[in-house]
């Protein structure tokens, strides 16, 4: 059984379609679908059912991915014991990041990445919540960090950090500084036009149940899907926004913005999450570890 078919078999599986695997695996579609027909034939299964909607495994195909995962985590682990003799940790993680927290992140986490695991390779991107939690499903994703993440049988999840949502509004004109303005309630935020990103994203759901709870329900101006976009919007007059303190201190203008506390403190909850269908590699146990570090180190500083 030929590891590479082996690989080519367990993406396309998870990813449920061979034009996903072939992008995800930068391999020609053909050739993809070659290797996978030729494991087929030498397992003497249909390993695939392939239709107008992509591809799902048969029940032979099942048992394969099961074993598949187990084998190529077994011979990751197996290059990165043979990278210990060397020295060195080697491999590749993936990690995802929410678009607020990856403009505060990606360049310290980076740097700490290539010195700690220089033969180590890193690959950033940035998503939504339940996005990413799905791409850690189908092994798009080694790691993400993930606003209040929903418990799910196929990923593992441990508490980062709670971060405090702000009301931001654009700064008056001719106010380059002004005393702290005072806390805002959340049935006043209520009131307000809000540009907030679109549903599911876990921050849009955070807000609409807290104000639930309080028997109102948020006003939107505008559903945007990016925290730059947002910012540009708040500063354009079109809105307010829910975000964090890290989001406005990272944006280009942050002397453009005013924030007020919201009372009582409305808070989301961060959470670092892994497949539970693929247990960590020793990079990526280290990964982790250099994500709470960087972390703590930027809170530290702020």
């Amino acid at each position: 059984m030929d590891l590479k078919q082996l690989e080519y078999f367990v993406r396309v599986a998870e990813l449920g379609s061979f034009t996903k695997a072939s992008l995800a695996l930068d391999v020609a579609q053909p050739a993809l679908s070659r290797q996978v027909r030729l494991l087929e034939v030498e397992l003497r299964q249909n390993l695939l059912v392939r239709n107008g909607r992509g591809a799902t495994p048969t029940e032979a195909g099942k048992l394969l991915l099961e074993h598949g995962r187990g084998i190529l985590h077994q011979v990751e682990r197996a290059r990165e014991e043979l990278g210990r003799v060397r020295g060195a940790l080697a491999g590749r993680v993936a990690i995802g990041l929410p678009p607020s927290l990856a403009r505060v992140l990606t360049v310290p986490l980076t740097r700490a990445f290539r010195a700690q695991l220089p033969e180590a390779s890193l690959s950033i991107s940035e998503g939504l919540s339940a996005t990413m939690q799905e791409w850690l499903v189908t092994g798009r994703l080694d790691i993400a960090v993930l606003y209040n993440a929903q418990p799910a049988p196929e990923i593992d999840i441990s508490p980062l950090q709670d971060e405090e949502l702000l009301l931001v509004e654009p700064r008056p004109a001719g106010l380059a500084e002004e005393p702290p303005p005072p806390p805002v309630s959340l049935a006043e935020v209520a009131q307000l036009l809000l540009v907030i990103p679109s549903r599911p994203n876990a921050l849009r759901m955070h807000v609409e149940s807290e104000m639930a709870n309080i028997g109102c329900r948020p006003r939107v101006a505008l559903e945007i899907d990016g925290v730059s976009a947002i910012l540009d919007l708040v500063a354009d007059g079109a809105g307010a926004a829910l975000l964090s303190r890290n989001a406005v201190a990272s944006s280009i203008r942050p002397s453009a913005y005013r924030t007020r506390s919201i009372q009582p403190p409305l808070r989301t909850r961060l959470c670092l999450a892994t497949s539970s269908l693929r247990p960590a590699t020793l990079t990526q146990q280290t990964t982790l570890n250099l994500i709470r570090q960087t972390l703590d180190a930027i809170n530290s500083s702020s």
